[in-house]
Parts: C-alpha cells; structure tokens; sequence
C-alpha cells in the first residue's frame, strides 16, 4: 500500500514534469500579471478615461508675437549691458524690425531656407540664390543675411538648412575653429548672400573691412540652447562678444528701421512680459 502511495505521488511529480504550465501563463506568472495590470491604467484618468493630450505637452509653449518678441529682446539688451532705455529710444524700435519666422520645440533646422525665403518675398531668388556679382550693384563680401550662433557646430547645422538656398552661391562660414582668418577674408571677395558663424569672428571681419553691411537686411539670432543649457544670450563670453558686435554695428540700424531681427527657435519670454510692459511704460 505504502509503495503504491510512493508510486502515485511520484507518478504525480512525473505528470509535472511532462506536462508543465506554460510559464507565459498569467496563473503560473504573477509578474505578468503586473505588467498587464499596468499597461491595462496606463492614460487612464480617476474617471477610467484616456485623458486627451494637451496642446502644451504636444507642441510646447505656443509662439510668441512679434511684440513679444521684440520686448524679450530688449530686456536682454538693457539687461546684458546694464543701460536702460528711455521712452523715446523704446518707442524708435517697433515690432515691424522683427521677422517672424515660425517657433517651437518642434522647429525644423530643414526647413530655415523655405521660411527664410518667404521672408524676403517675391526677390528671394535675386537676393538669396544668384552668384554673379555685378560691379556697382553687389558689393562682395555684403550678405543679405547674417546668422550668428554660440559655436562653430550649431554654424555647420544651420548652414545645412540653408543648403536649397546656397547651390550657386556659397554660404560663408564665419567662425574660427579650423579657418583662418586670412581663409575667410579671399573668400569673401566674392558675392555672399548668406554668412553664418560666432560673434567675435564676424566682428573681427567687419572690423577689417571684409565682411560688408551694405545688402544686410535681416540678422538671424539662433535661439539653440546646448546640451548644458547655455544658449547665445547665456553662453557668458560668447554673450559679450554678441552683445559687443550688436552695439557697434546692428543696434543703430535697427533703430533706423533698416535691419530685421530673427529670433529662430523657442524663446522662454514668461519672465519678460512683465518686464516688457514694464520697460514701455517708463
């Protein structure tokens, strides 16, 4: 009796082994069952609803106005430089020196040429794309457009969005990591239509006399901030050496109404539209 006991405890074990459960099972699993209890809440609301997505956390912080724009810029000129504005110097500088182009987290880098050139209208072509440099009528080395960036690596990024607008005209690269300053100067001898580099190179070059103003129509602020955070305005020597080119050579032209400023890419103005309504009404 004893032995036959043994057998079908054994012969029990043995139909285990033979048969055994499937271990994806969620009897025999109990982890499975977590992982499906957690995928079953995932996006469900105390309601049981799935909540729909926001339009902040799909498309971030909705574009800022022009007027925005413009007051966010001048907070961080008076700012940067420690000076204040007076009322008639606030009210010289309308929104119209601002060239909107679309903004956001999702901003495409592919598709600056095809904003850009709808920027300048019906002579895009003319302006941005021909080569010929026409003795009396185009001087050389005088963009039509300026980007300046915080590093040589957001220049190459930049100019690659530029690339439909560059075939027959090259772009000029302006910055000092690998070109010599000699390199740039042969180069811009010959049309320029779109320059793009750092602050203290183009400065150096207007400073000699290579990189002309005589065609700048629009600056173009890249708004990139990098992987530690820092972007042109807080980036703090390249933010003095823009602030210093700014002053010297842009701030006066703009207040004449006869340079645009580009903010490309998101901008945080939350802190500054108090402060811009504060900075107009003084």
């Amino acid at each position: 009796m004893g032995s036959r006991n043994a057998a079908g405890r054994g012969g029990g074990r043995k139909s285990s082994r033979l048969y055994p459960q499937n271990p994806h099972s969620s009897r025999s699993n109990p982890r499975f069952k977590k992982q499906k209890q957690k995928k079953t809440n995932r996006n469900v609301d105390v309601d049981g609803e799935e909540p729909m997505p926001s339009s902040e956390n799909t498309a971030g912080q909705s574009p800022a106005s022009t007027s925005e724009q413009l007051g966010f810029f001048l907070a961080q000129y008076q700012s940067a430089n420690g000076i204040h504005l007076s009322s008639l110097e606030l009210d010289s500088i309308r929104d119209t020196c601002i060239l909107e182009l679309s903004q956001g987290t999702e901003l495409d880098v592919n598709t600056l040429g095809k904003q850009v050139k709808a920027a300048f209208g019906p002579s895009w072509k003319g302006v941005l794309c021909e080569g010929t440099l026409d003795q009396g009528k185009i001087d050389p080395g005088s963009p039509a457009i300026i980007a300046i960036t915080a590093s040589a690596i957001r220049t190459i990024e930049l100019l690659r969005g530029f690339r439909s607008l560059t075939r027959e005209c090259h772009a000029a690269k302006l910055f000092s990591k690998h070109i010599k300053v000699e390199e740039q100067v042969a180069m811009l001898k010959n049309r320029v239509n779109i320059a793009c580099g750092t602050p203290n190179r183009i400065k150096k070059l207007i400073d000699i006399e290579a990189l002309g103003l005589s065609r700048l129509s629009v600056i173009l602020l890249d708004m990139h901030t990098d992987v530690k955070g820092y972007s042109l305005f807080t980036l703090p020597q390249v933010r003095d050496e823009f602030w210093d080119l700014y002053k010297n050579y842009f701030h006066e032209r703009v207040v004449e109404g006869n340079l645009r400023i580009c903010l490309f890419g998101p901008i945080n103005i939350k802190k500054e539209i108090k402060g811009e309504s504060r900075v107009h009404d003084e």
